[in-house]
């Protein structure tokens, strides 16, 4: 924080030293008009800057609740292969794996999708995986296919624990809260750098003005509002483990 605050020191010292450089040297004109060159710059910077911040501030949540979206499907696939593998396992553990497995799968809907929202995951759920798993590491068969299917549900449950990682880190991204403030300070900027530069808008320019303060208050809000991956307009959604639930149902039906 130290150094940001140096930095902006710095800046605003050169512009300080430049300005009596100038004014001692006797170079250049004054420029005191709002619609003069420094006000033009300034605001032609300022609104660069907003811009940069406020894509970024966009452009990162939306990347990153795009990517957590393929993680679920990816993660409901695991789970669905599993599922499928489980029938391979000795008859007396089918029932118990899958209905752990459905278990799994309806607590991440009900219970730990509502907490994604604030950025964590409920430990739970891993403890429910965990418990699987090492139920199914301690299965011991001679039949060689059982053996295959044990291996293959482990390699199954390794990419659902892998993909649970991800999916918590997903929960817990978050772009910096610095580019969130620049975003506000530059959108302030924005709009009052006329008043500033010594404008004073009256009657109908007031409009333009009060229509891009609103746009840029919208913009800045939606900053806010997408930064969690689970939560806000671009929040992904359990769609991905509803539609294992209806595939489970189906197998099971089916097998």
């Amino acid at each position: 924080m130290v150094a940001y605050v140096l930095a902006v020191l710095a800046a605003v010292g050169l512009v300080g030293a430049a300005a009596l450089m100038f004014r001692l040297a006797g170079r250049g004109t004054d420029d005191r008009g709002p619609g003069g060159l420094s006000a033009g710059h300034a605001g032609a910077m300022v609104s660069a800057l907003f811009l940069l911040a406020f894509a970024i501030a966009v452009v990162v949540p939306w990347t990153t609740a795009d990517a957590a979206r393929r993680n679920t499907q990816a993660e409901s696939r695991a789970v669905v292969d599993a599922y499928w593998a489980a029938a391979g396992l000795p008859s007396v553990m089918v029932g118990p794996v899958r209905t752990g497995l459905r278990e799994y799968v309806t607590f991440v809907v009900e219970d730990e999708w509502p907490l994604m929202a604030r950025g964590r995951l409920d430990p739970m759920g891993g403890v429910r995986l965990d418990e699987l798993r090492s139920r199914i590491t301690e299965l011991a068969s001679e039949d060689e296919e059982q053996r295959e299917a044990r291996a293959a549900l482990l390699g199954h449950l390794g990419a659902i624990g892998a993909a649970r990682a991800q999916r918590a880190a997903d929960a817990a991204a978050a772009p910096p809260s610095g580019l969130r403030a620049l975003t506000v300070l530059t959108g302030m900027a924005v709009i009052l750098l006329p008043f500033l530069a010594g404008a004073r808008p009256r009657g109908m320019t007031l409009v333009p003005l009060v229509a891009m303060a609103a746009l840029l208050g919208f913009c800045v809000y939606l900053t806010w509002d997408v930064t969690r991956a689970f939560d806000g307009p671009l929040a992904v959604t359990p769609d991905a483990y509803t539609t294992a639930l209806h595939e489970f149902a189906r197998i099971t039906g089916g097998v």
